[in-house]
Order: structure tokens, then sequence, then C-alpha cells
């Protein structure tokens, strides 16, 4: 699904960057032809081109006719320096991330700064690699998703360190809780919570709740989830709450969830909270294993309206996410902290319910 993809002439153009940042491309060198860095990377002449002509806008490249093209130090007078804000995610180009990336990206550039992206895959160590390269070099400001935010910073001194140099930075979807610096979330307590309310008041009481522990926003639907339970007054038993972590990701919901649809009938959860929506459409493949049919014999309720919710044959019914919303005034709110000094309050924002197809109201 392209549509969901960062374009690869970003990518490509980030990557590129960072040989300069590491030291691997130096002002004077020749710089790889066209035709050797599309066959390293994988990707057309075209979107090589591309990269290329950005790069030599931004002063960093160099054509030199009958001879290539070299790598430069963009010397230009202060008033001139192409401004650099860092952009850390767990991921780039999978699940809602790229929506949230463009958003910010397109709001960069039109305030004139440069983008400089970095993902640390969900791993802590990652994390403190992407921290030391942005803060190795001259850099505006940061963009900051936290890396499995349940589980502790063990990167706090990279922090502290911005802190210390004055680089401004603000977190998205959620943030550390030692550090003060705004953040741009979504209410996910309130998430959860009325994902479950819905299945309850559609006359759902056997409801399972397979929710990502290592982050918070995780924690806090899963929060949301119990919640909602003892509001209606329903016990929640312990076989149907589902924690995993990242690295489990891919096997242990869809194997639990097979274990809990293949129980009898009177025992058999008839409503699934999830995660994400990419869970939720996993989840859904379980259940077609089982020989059950969503939503006849079980409803499903994802989270972050992502395309995702619309691509399968059965329409899901999921809890909204701003996504591009949040990139732009990510962008937004940190230019005006480094250009006038604002102090940002913490922007939370409130999901509410989409009403698909993969939810039906019990008899």
């Amino acid at each position: 699904m392209n549509n969901r993809r960062i374009p690869k002439y970003m990518v490509l153009k980030n990557e590129l960057l960072s040989w300069f940042e590491s030291g691997r491309l130096q002002p004077g060198r020749q710089v790889p032809s066209e035709h050797e860095i599309a066959d390293q990377f994988g990707v057309s002449r075209q979107t090589v081109r591309q990269t290329f002509g950005e790069l030599e806008k931004e002063g960093w490249l160099t054509r030199i006719q009958g001879k290539g093209t070299f790598a430069r130090n963009p010397q230009r007078r202060e008033s001139e320096q192409v401004k650099t804000i860092g952009i850390i995610t767990t991921y780039i180009s999978d699940y809602i991330f790229p929506h949230i990336v463009r958003g910010a990206e397109a709001e960069l550039r039109s305030k004139g700064y440069r983008l400089l992206l970095s993902s640390t895959d969900n791993h802590k160590e990652k994390e403190m690699e992407s921290l030391r390269l942005m803060t190795s070099q001259p850099l505006s400001g940061l963009i900051i998703e936290p890396t499995k935010s349940a589980e502790g910073n063990p990167n706090l001194g990279y922090f502290l360190s911005l802190q210390e140099k004055g680089i401004p930075f603000l977190m998205i979807n959620e943030k550390y809780r030692e550090l003060e610096c705004p953040c741009l979330k979504v209410d996910d307590e309130l998430g959860g919570y009325l994902a479950t309310r819905h299945l309850i008041a559609s006359g759902h009481t056997t409801i399972a709740g397979f929710f990502k522990r290592d982050d918070l926003q995780g924690v806090n639907r899963l929060k949301g989830f119990l919640r909602a339970h003892r509001e209606a007054g329903l016990t929640v038993s312990p076989d149907r709450v589902i924690t995993y972590t990242t690295e489990q990701k891919g096997e242990l919901p869809y194997s639990q969830a097979l274990t809990l649809l293949h129980l009898p009938y009177e025992l058999r959860p008839t409503g699934l909270v999830c995660y994400n929506d990419e869970l939720a459409v996993s989840l859904i493949e379980a259940t077609g294993q089982c020989g059950l049919n969503i939503p006849q014999d079980v409803s499903v309720v994802g989270f972050d309206d992502s395309t995702l919710a619309v691509a399968s044959g059965v329409k899901l019914t999921s809890m909204t996410h701003p996504k591009t919303e949040m990139g732009v005034l990510a962008a937004r709110q940190l230019i005006s902290m480094i250009e006038e000094q604002t102090v940002i309050e913490d922007t939370i924002y409130q999901p509410t319910l989409v009403e698909r197809e993969s939810v039906t109201k019990l008899k």
C-alpha cells in the first residue's frame, strides 16, 4: 500500500545525510554514481536523481560536468543556513507513522526547515544511537516518539544533554514520565474505555482485550478496558486479558486468540478489543481460522482508524488517531518553541469511535 509509505527519495535522502554525519562522506570526496546508489538501495535512477537534486539545493552536493557528483560542506551565511529539525520515531515506513512524518515534513518545509529522520525500530539501543547522532550535529529541535515508554528511560542523559544545550524538543504519542517537555498524545485510557463500552452497550459481556504492555499507550488502553467493565459491573477473567511485548506481537496475541476462540460457545468471547488496527486485522484472520465469522460470531474493535481499517473484507470499527494532524501540529509547536521561545502545554486528543461492520448487537 504505497499511499501509507514515506516517499523513497526522502528515506534515501536521510540515509545519505547520515553518511555526512558519520564522516563517511567528507567534503571534496566523490559520491557514488546514481547507478551505484540505485543498485545499493534498490531504488530507481529517478529516485536517486530527485534525492541528489534536493541535497544539491541544500548545499550538501555539487555536480561537476564530466567528473561526477561531489560532497561539500554547505557553508552559508547564518541568515541563509538551512535549519534542521530531527524526528525520531519507533518506525518510519509502517502503519500510521508515514502519515505523522509526512504531516510534519510538509509543515517544516513550508517554514524553511530541513527534516532529518531516524527510526529506533522500537529498541532502546537504537534510540540511544539515534539520539547520539542527532545531538552530535547542529540541530534546531527534535520531535521524539519514546521507545518502549512503559519500560523506563535508560537514555535520560541524552535528553538532559538536549536541555543543557538549549535544544527544544517535544514528544508524540507518549512521553517519559520524568521529563518536563510538551507531548502530543491521544487520551488512550478514554479510547480503551469507549471501545469496550461500545461492545458492552451492544450486549457483549464476555470480552477479551489484547494490549501491548511495553508502551504507555497499551497500558492506558488496558486501563480503559478494565474501567469500562468495572462501571458496567462486569468481572474480567484473567484469561481474557492478553498482554504482550513488541518482540511477541507477531505470534503471542494470535496464538492466544486461537485458544480463546476454540473454547466452547458459553466460554468463548463474543467481543475483542485490540491494541491497534494492525492487531485487529490479524485477529480477524484468527477468527476465520477457527471457522467463525465477523461480526456474526465475534465482534472486533481496533484503534487508530488506520488505512488497514478499511482495507480488508470486513470494515473495522476503530478509535480515531489524529496522525497527519499530529505531525503538522508537532512541527508547528516546535518551530514556535525555537523561534519565539513559546511555552507549550501538552496536547491531548480525544478519540472517537468510527463505527463500521465489525461489531454487531447481541439479541
